[in-house]
């Protein structure tokens, strides 16, 4: 599978040092870093959005984004995000009957090992990556009473950025680049 379009052919050496940081973090030659090169303002943007993700202090609050991540994924259906942040997801905690829930293949609410907070967050996730953009009162309220300001900021923030690499990565129609096996999808 192959994107919409080509990396150019020079790429910038400052832009070169941040794809060699990308495949140094990440374990692999990554597209995306490469055709935003057509657009280093992008890829600067883009660099610096990524750089400034929250990952949490303490195993909770990791294993929470990451739930984030893998919702907000699934929500918009974006293939190299499914790929790339349900990677290595056991090692956050999230069990097989969890990852199947927020696969969409049973509903959240019913499973047992989701904490009331978790279960907040995911819905909110699955809100901020809907279009047109609609909040019920309701779960806000829920969310300021189990969560701090500080806290939802970190999770739509989280979620939000989630749907920027999505819509970015679709519109390129970037493939997964193969971190995992949990892409239900052939294509974007």
């Amino acid at each position: 599978m192959k994107s919409f379009i080509d990396p150019p052919q020079k790429i910038p050496f400052y832009l070169k040092i941040g794809i060699w940081i990308t495949k140094r973090i990440t374990g692999k030659d990554l597209l995306p870093p490469k055709l935003l090169a057509w657009y280093p303002k992008a890829a600067i943007g883009s660099g610096v959005l990524e750089s400034l993700v929250a990952h949490g202090h303490n195993p909770s609050e990791k294993r929470l984004l990451k739930l984030v991540r893998i919702q907000a994924s699934f929500a918009v259906s974006c293939s190299f995000c499914i790929d790339m942040n349900s990677f290595e997801f056991s090692k956050a905690g999230i069990t097989e009957e969890e990852m199947a829930a927020l696969q969409g293949k049973a509903d959240p609410i019913d499973v047992r090992t989701f904490s009331q907070r978790e279960k907040l967050a995911l819905e909110y996730a699955r809100f901020i990556s809907k279009s047109p953009l609609f909040f019920p009162p309701s779960l806000i309220e829920e969310m300021k009473k189990n969560f701090s300001e500080r806290e939802i900021v970190i999770l739509a923030s989280t979620a939000a950025q989630v749907n920027y690499w999505a819509r970015l990565l679709q519109a390129l129609g970037v493939p997964p680049a193969g971190f995992s096996d949990q892409c239900p999808y052939n294509g974007n």
